[in-house]
């Protein structure tokens, strides 16, 4: 595994010269009330202020340019799907330009304090799923650009998102902002809490579906009830089964949806099966030995390629049926593992292998993971990572929340992502520069409405690229 350096926010002192001040990543020898100030003393070279400020630099790379850089290792015919779901808002090109923004966001303020980081963290990238103890909890679930990177990356693109989710819905820009200051206030008190926690305490905190209904209004908490209890009345599978899959010729196999679902032509040969069977021969060898005893109790029956999200449309997802003896059915995400939009500007994280990187990333940001999560090589080279395809998840609805209920989710977005940051690294540095006060909350909000306006300017390009045939789309439905 590749070592990363942490970053040095305090020059080494010279020989003979007095000991320099303790640093805010320094976890083992000094005490949390020491990283506290150091952390405050960041804000003389950093001010919270400081991370109001978006200006669009004047060699700031082409943002259509930046997407069209990975059209080439993605499905050629899937490529216009991309840029039609991207095409359909602001906020649908936002959720989908990860890259664009991980550039921009390279040249803003950072305090040099870096956590493992979500690296796509916009609101849509929350919400509700079973833990393996079969607990509904609320939290980050897709971490497909997780790595190590300034904390303040992922609370940007977060309080972005709630702008123009709220510009989406129809809300007045004050609303919008101040969700995203909702979401930077809840950001900054939770993580003081957490820095002042054993660090047991931290890795046991979760957000239960109790949690989010006890924020809400009656009316939305029985809502969310009625909602959990019939995500928890079987396993997503169960569901998903009639849906995706059917019997044709007496063999059970997942149903063609072009585009969105569809068998290649490679997947319908007796070698693709034998190199279906190795690849989760390979895969098996990542879970650990009791996941391995449950994975074992079923068997290989079909897989597919299957379009999901927004940006990561094009990139190879297929979903494998599996089959037990009693004929229960289990269906799994194989999903392209691909370098990081964070890696040119954030460094290389521990792992060479993408989808290790994925799997070990989440693990570490999230409460409770998978029971299947693992990864591997397919004989083509290509790097995956897997996953349950659903499992008691449940979406969040942004597009019918009202400004009350963004406000509310704003907050538990802050919550959940404090707590994935402080188990992931000793955030009493980050917590002592954000200080007790509003400055760093109030500047998120200006930051939020900034940058939305750039991503609307990003939008219209995209359109304009349409228009001028440079970029081709397609609507699915």
């Amino acid at each position: 595994m590749k070592k990363v350096a942490k970053i040095q926010l305090v020059p080494k002192a010279k020989e003979g010269a007095a000991p320099a001040a303790p640093r805010a990543t320094d976890t083992h020898t000094h005490s949390i009330g020491e990283l506290s100030e150091a952390g405050k003393a960041l804000r003389n070279t950093i001010p919270r202020a400081s991370h109001a400020v978006w200006k669009r630099p004047a060699d700031r790379p082409d943002p259509i340019a930046l997407l069209q850089q990975s059209d080439a290792d993605r499905l050629p015919e899937l490529v216009p799907i991309r840029y039609g779901r991207m095409l359909q808002s602001p906020f649908a090109f936002y959720r989908g330009s990860a890259a664009v923004m991980a550039s921009d966001l390279a040249k803003t303020p950072n305090t040099g304090l870096r956590v493992q980081a979500c690296g796509d963290c916009h609101l849509m990238n929350f919400g509700g799923f079973a833990s393996p103890e079969r607990n509904v909890l609320f939290d980050i679930n897709d971490f497909d650009e997780t790595l190590p990177a300034p904390w303040e990356w992922d609370v940007k693109r977060l309080v972005a998102s709630m702008v123009l989710a709220s510009r989406a819905n129809g809300h007045a820009d004050k609303d919008g902002r101040d969700a995203a200051v909702e979401a930077a206030r809840s950001y900054r008190k939770r993580l003081r809490d957490f820095a002042r926690m054993q660090p047991l305490d931290v890795w046991y905190a979760r957000i239960t579906a109790e949690d989010v209904a006890a924020t809400v209004p009656s009316a939305v908490a029985a809502r969310l009830r009625a909602r959990v209890e019939k995500a928890m009345a079987g396993n997503g599978s169960e569901f998903d089964f009639p849906r995706l899959a059917g019997v044709v010729g007496g063999r059970t196999t997942i149903r063609d949806a072009p585009p969105l679902i569809f068998h290649p032509d490679a997947a319908r040969t007796t070698e693709f099966d034998e190199t279906l069977n190795q690849v989760f021969a390979a895969y098996r060898t990542t879970l650990s030995d009791d996941r391995r005893v449950l994975l074992d109790r079923y068997r290989v029956v079909d897989a597919a390629i299957k379009v999901v999200g927004v940006g990561s449309v094009g990139r190879r997802c297929w979903i494998v049926l599996m089959m037990s003896a009693t004929n229960d059915p289990l269906f799994l995400q194989v999903k392209e593992a691909t370098a990081s939009v964070l890696e040119p500007f954030a460094g290389t994280g521990a792992y060479d292998h993408h989808g290790q990187r994925v799997v070990m990333g989440q693990r570490l940001m999230q409460p409770a993971s998978d029971l299947f999560l693992g990864w591997v090589t397919a004989p083509n080279g290509r790097e995956f990572y897997l996953r349950q395809l659903r499992d008691a998840k449940i979406k969040p609805l942004v597009e019918t929340f009202d400004e009350e209920i963004m406000a509310i989710y704003a907050r538990l977005c802050g919550w959940s992502l404090a707590r994935a940051h402080a188990r992931s690294a000793e955030v009493a540095g980050i917590a002592g520069y954000l200080g007790s006060g509003d400055q760093f909350d109030e500047a998120m909000g200006d930051f939020a409405i900034a940058y939305a306006d750039q991503a609307e300017r990003d939008h219209a390009a995209l359109k304009a690229a349409v228009r001028k045939g440079s970029v081709t789309v397609t609507t699915d439905a």
